[in-house]
């Protein structure tokens, strides 16, 4: 009879073989290598080239004037209109106010009535004056009847005066324009009731025959332009400095070059910056106070290397660029920079030679080290450099 009791231990050790035997196969299978991924690389140049430091700005008129009432009254006649290019003296309202006419012909009769009582007090002199004379009546009474002339003489200059200020008053109810300009808006219309505490003036009269653009540069742009140029004093380097462009809200560029005027006197503690004003010709009248817009202002490069500054990263304090070395593999190396305000590009001073190609796609993802498919595409295509 057959008996499994002498061949279990037999089984059991067979069937423990083929497992361990199982197992050891599998970990001895190879892990597959991780595929080399392609990115994108620019061999690094030397260009000379001309790029733009772009600056917020705003534009405004050489005069900004508000125009408002120095007396009260309702508005009577508007003469011009919203945008209305006027001349300077052109009439732009009339106020109405009866008093001050009243006041006038009020002042009028007082002058008359002034007139008059000097007129009598001259005849009292020359009455006076015979019997005076001929000892009839004494020295006193032409002495008072002089003094009475000069006092009708005063109240003649005071009735004069309070004439002519009823005279300025009538005059302020006809306002005229005091610049060449043009018309803001028009917040009152006929019939509206205005004094000098109006809240908003009346208009506002802007001259734009040129802009002035406003906008701020920071303490180290400002100290690294002006160290540049030559000059003793600081007009002179401002004068020295090249003609700006302005970019306007659409994109396009303005026609005329502008130029760099003033710088403020001190830097703004609020926002770390100088207020610098650039003046641009406004011939067509296109630019509006109000208008937005960028200055550009061209710098002058020469056999520099110019990167991206996305193809770079900042490690515990140094600026990184990242190279692909003779094995494709991933180089990290640190590099000294300028760099161009506009928060495109760097001006690399140290680090980086043209024997070099830059990575500049996954920079920040890509660990030094890392193998991969270089993929070369031209500088020109990335820097953009032609279209600035």
């Amino acid at each position: 009879m057959f008996s499994y009791k002498k061949f279990l231990p037999a089984l059991l050790i067979s069937v423990g073989l083929i497992a361990i035997l199982s197992s050891c196969g599998k970990k001895a299978e190879a892990p597959k290598p991780k595929p080399i991924m392609p990115y994108k690389v620019i061999s690094v140049e030397k260009r000379s080239t001309t790029l733009f430091s772009e600056y917020p700005t705003i534009i405004e008129g050489i005069f900004d004037i508000d125009i408002r009432t120095k007396v009260d009254g309702f508005i009577e006649e508007i003469y011009v209109d919203e945008g209305q290019e006027i001349r300077k003296g052109q009439l732009l309202f009339k106020i109405s106010n009866p008093q001050y006419e009243q006041d006038i012909q009020n002042h009028t009769a007082l002058v008359a009535s002034a007139e008059a009582a000097i007129a009598t007090a001259q005849l009292q002199i020359e009455k006076t004056k015979p019997l005076v004379n001929d000892k009839i009546i004494s020295a006193y009474e032409l002495k008072s009847a002089e003094l009475n002339l000069r006092a009708k003489e005063a109240a003649l200059l005071q009735a004069k005066a309070l004439l002519n200020n009823a005279k300025i008053n009538q005059g302020y109810t006809t306002i005229s324009s005091p610049v060449n300009g043009v018309v803001g808006e028009l917040p009152y219309k006929l019939g509206s009731y205005v004094n000098s505490n109006t809240p908003e003036p009346l208009t506002r009269i802007t001259d734009i025959s040129k802009v002035y653009a406003y906008f701020g540069i920071n303490e180290k742009e400002q100290l690294d332009m002006m160290a540049k140029l030559p000059g003793r004093t600081f007009q002179e380097k401002i004068n020295q400095l090249p003609a700006v462009t302005l970019m306007l809200s659409n994109g396009s560029l303005y026609e005329a070059k502008g130029k760099i005027e003033t710088f403020s006197g001190q830097v703004n503690s609020k926002t770390g910056s100088f207020n610098v004003r650039a003046v641009f010709p406004n011939d067509g009248r296109l630019l509006r106070a109000g208008n937005s817009g960028k200055i550009r202002i061209p710098l002058d490069v020469k056999d520099v290397i110019i990167i991206p500054q996305k193809a770079t990263a900042e490690l515990q304090n140094k600026r990184m660029a990242y190279i692909v070395d003779d094995s494709s593999k991933i180089q990290a190396l640190p590099i000294q920079v300028r760099e161009i305000p506009g928060g495109k590009y760097f001006v690399v001073d140290e680090g980086l030679n043209t024997s070099q190609k830059l990575l500049i796609e996954g920079v920040g993802v890509i660990l030094p080290g890392t193998a991969i498919k270089p993929v070369l595409v031209p500088a020109d295509s990335v820097l953009n450099l032609g279209n600035r």
